[in-house]
């Protein structure tokens, strides 16, 4: 595991966070319209990550629901209640984590659940925890069985309860931790064990983002970094981009080097079209994986229903990647349904790819239409 040290923010120069370079996932490295950060992500979005809510464009309930609470903290002088931002990746998680701990004006200590293995690590963290400070935990629902239990009495009491010795001569020794403020993401809630879920007084979903709001988030982008773009150039790639401002930023990057090299320099939408044809990204902002699974059910399998672990052995794909990375857009925009039999392709996607749909007949047999 690698570490390196970050500024926390401009507002809090002098305070320092541990950066924890996160494990591969489980998706292909090279795709483009994966919303799990890759290699060159992180330094590209630390530009273009906002630091307050003002800036922050979207998630309009959520960060209604953040400005209440950070004031009311702010005004009792207390640390906020404990955070669980949760949704699909590349939405703004770790983002407003670090907003969370601007707009109180706060340290902020990030690290994640696959990376904490003992409960010494647990322990030297919460122990050096300043006074109301922001600890984010990404990935929380990785967390350790035995790390979660310890973590309880802090998030309830800020007390952390030791064991000192073994057998009969063990003894329990209490260490009083400073109030603080936890913030756990994760992108499967599900997964959250109940005592840990009941400690959190604010639970908040992060959605996918409407073609509306990735636009703004573009053009903010484009003049952050200095590429000239005009507004039908920016819903061109909005609409393509899933629904995640990650992906859009990624692309956008990729559209301004096509722009640059191929084009005056200038992103329009006949640049943009090119570009993201030369990518393979298509009208709906699928790649070829995206296609290839839908073909898939709908060539081999008739549309469908097809399980999960019969899907991934034909695509030579983990189940889990297919669950919990690939079928949330699908399902999202309709191109796919999840049933209690197996998935099943919906109308849309037959009309994406040209293909006549089947019907049974009331003899069994499978018909066009």
């Amino acid at each position: 595991m690698s570490v390196r040290l970050a500024v926390a923010s401009p507002s809090h120069s002098l305070y320092y966070r541990p950066i924890v370079v996160l494990p591969p996932n489980k998706e292909h490295p090279d795709r483009i319209v994966s919303a799990v950060p890759v290699d060159d992500d992180s330094s590209f979005e630390l530009k273009l990550r906002p630091q307050r809510l003002r800036e922050f464009i979207g998630q309009d309930k959520v960060k209604e629901n953040l400005e209440v609470a950070i004031e009311a903290a702010k005004s009792r002088g207390e640390a906020l209640d404990h955070v669980l931002l949760y949704g699909p990746p590349g939405l703004g998680k770790t983002t407003l984590a670090n907003i969370i701990a601007n707009e109180l004006g706060v340290p902020f200590q990030q690290t994640s659940g696959p990376t904490l293995q003992i409960k010494g690590d647990l322990t030297a963290i919460l122990t050096n925890l300043r006074e109301r400070q922001v600890l984010f935990i990404d990935e929380v629902h990785r967390l350790q069985a035995a790390l979660e239990e310890l973590l309880y009495s802090a998030l309830e009491d800020y007390k952390l309860d030791i064991i000192i010795g073994q057998g009969p001569s063990a003894r329990t020794h209490t260490i009083e931790v400073r109030p603080f403020t936890f913030i756990g993401a994760t992108t499967r809630a599900g997964l959250l064990t109940a005592p840990l879920r009941s400690r959190f007084g604010i639970v908040l979903r992060l959605e996918f983002y409407t073609h509306a709001d990735l636009k703004v988030i573009l053009e903010r982008s484009a003049e952050i970094l200095g590429v000239e773009i005009d507004e039908p150039g920016a819903v061109e790639i909005a609409t393509r981009c899933r629904g995640t401002p990650r992906i859009a930023n990624r692309l956008l990057r990729r559209v301004r080097d096509y722009a640059q090299v191929r084009g005056a320099g200038k992103i329009d939408k006949d640049i943009a079209q090119k570009a993201l044809k030369m990518l393979e990204v298509d009208s709906h902002g699928f790649d070829e994986i995206d296609r290839k699974l839908l073909l898939t059910i709908i060539e081999k399998y008739q549309g469908g229903p097809v399980g999960v672990n019969t899907l991934a052995a034909a695509l030579a794909e983990e189940p889990d990647a297919i669950e919990e990375i690939y079928e949330p857009f699908l399902i999202q925009i309709g191109f796919l349904d999840r049933t209690p039999r197996g998935r099943v392709a919906t109308h849309l996607a037959y009309e994406h790819f040209g293909v006549k749909r089947p019907k049974a007949t009331t003899s069994g047999q499978e018909t066009l239409f």
